[in-house]
């Protein structure tokens, strides 16, 4: 592969710097998939300025006419699929299919945006003999987008969108280790619109300040780790900036006793091990009645041992590599970890090429059994493939344990009853709670709003309550 070469974008015009940042496949260090302009405290100063000049026209520019840029973002999204695909997997470590979904999820979540905007945008008018209320939705302004390396797409189509569609303006911050398919995408995407309604900068940690820190910047849309948003929350608040953010979570899964194993556990392996496990909602840990237990393991041992591991453009890989050494380093931790403290950590599946194993990031998947209920593999996001396996005595237990977490993003609930498992969720702490799948279907992507609760987040995205986080309300009130 050519390595690609990706600039800053402000007001609409490639702007090259003095330092570019190395970007290498996670599955084959060696091969430099890209070069990314890195931006310094001028350039951020630039790209603020640029999207507060376009925000004074963008504003005003008439709903529909914004919709209709949109809909031109969503037929680019489209037509870029085939070639953004490659670039993405190369610099993420994720497989094809999974790269290609997302970029489809993308287009999906343009056009949602749009139709939830048309209906949620419009005032709402409130009269009685004595007077009248307008309750009217404006923009915040300037928005500050940090999107993931994890699904570098659809994250970022789920902040610009919204944003884009209530009359904001954007400066998005890519990820270090995935700028380029962001890069490349955005720079098309950006010719769509008026200058600089969409600005984008490369960097470190210090244009992440330097940008949350900025005083134009009305609000910071994020998603990513809790203490790195705890640094833009209190950076945040000398200006008294808005923030969203969805920040990962613990997520259980709840296996109750009724539950066809033999149908259930590939989709619940999916739910775990899906992008390698560097996935937000992923399920983190599973509880299953202590009568269950042993031959719960082992459907789920004889279904993880069937992953290939290797890299994605192989047709043979089922299973990439992690995207970056401080993730890998993470996961190895604590499996080291907890086999040290007693647990057995049972690896799985197997390479595709052993000898080229020390050239990625690769990790075969594990599932760890015997672990303390408030053992750290237990209690903390992983963001790996590594998910313990916990046992309860009933329900009353399961779902104390599901809930003893300082997180709450995502949760599943698997049964052969339905409306067994609806009435468990009922008492789940979690934003979103899904059963007999740990995925939102196409219904649920329009209409779920995806946020969490306690330290998964802020906010939310997706949904005209998505919307809400990127407007202010005016109300108007005319005495008769």
């Amino acid at each position: 592969m050519i390595p690609h070469r990706v600039e800053l974008i402000i007001d609409n015009e490639q702007i090259a710097t003095s330092a570019y940042a190395e970007i290498r496949d996670p599955g084959r260090f060696r091969d430099v998939v890209g070069l990314a302009a890195q931006a310094d405290a001028d350039h951020v100063e630039r790209a603020v300025a640029s999207a507060q000049r376009a925000f004074g026209a963008w504003r005003l520019t008439a709903p529909e006419e914004r919709f209709e840029r949109l809909e031109a973002m969503a037929r680019l999204i489209e037509a870029r699929a085939a070639d953004l695909t490659p670039l993405v997997v190369a610099e993420t470590g994720m497989l094809p299919a999974e790269i290609a979904a997302e970029v489809a999820g993308s287009a999906f979540a343009t056009r949602d945006n749009i139709e939830a905007a048309r209906g949620f945008l419009p005032a709402s008018v409130f009269e009685d003999e004595a007077s009248w209320v307008s309750v009217e939705k404006r923009p915040v302004g300037v928005i500050a987008a940090f999107a993931p390396w994890n699904a570098p797409i659809v994250l970022l189509i789920r902040k610009l969108a919204p944003a884009l569609a209530c009359g904001n303006t954007v400066v998005v911050k890519t990820p270090p280790t995935a700028p380029l398919g962001q890069a490349v995408l955005l720079g098309e995407i950006a010719a769509l619109f008026p200058a600089g309604v969409i600005n984008v900068i490369h960097g470190g940690d210090a244009v992440g300040a330097a940008l949350v820190a900025h005083p134009v910047v009305r609000k910071i849309s994020f998603t990513g780790g809790g203490k790195v948003a705890s640094a833009i929350m209190a950076a945040a608040a000398d200006t008294m900036k808005g923030v969203q953010f969805e920040l990962g979570g613990n997520d259980p899964a709840i296996v109750l006793d009724d539950l066809d194993l033999d149908r259930a556990v590939p989709t619940l392996v999916a739910g775990a091990f899906h992008r390698s496990g560097q996935f937000c909602f992923a399920i983190k840990r599973i509880y299953v009645p202590e009568a269950l237990h042993y031959r719960f393991f082992d459907a789920m041992a004889a279904e993880v041992d069937r992953f290939r591991v290797g890299h994605p453009i192989d047709a043979r890989t089922s299973f990439g590599p992690v995207n970056n050494q401080r993730q890998f380093e993470h996961v190895r931790g604590l499996a080291d970890r907890a086999a040290r403290a007693g647990a057995a950590v049972v690896e799985l599946g197997a390479a595709v090429e052993p000898e080229t194993w020390d050239e990625g990031y690769y990790l075969r998947p594990a599932l760890v059994r015997g672990a303390e209920r408030k053992a750290e593999i237990v209690t903390c996001e992983q963001f790996g493939p590594i998910v313990p396996i916990l046992t309860y005595r009933d329900e009353t237990e399961a779902l104390a344990l599901a809930n003893d977490t300082e997180y709450g993003l995502g949760s599943s609930i698997w049964s052969s009853d339905g409306d067994r498992a609806h009435r468990f969720a009922g008492g789940i702490e979690a934003g979103m709670t899904f059963i007999n799948r740990n995925a939102q279907s196409r219904l649920g992507r329009r209409y779920m709003p995806f946020g969490g609760v306690k330290q998964s987040g802020i906010g939310t995205e997706n949904s005209e309550l998505g919307l809400a986080d990127y407007v202010e309300y005016h109300a108007i009130n005319v005495h008769k």
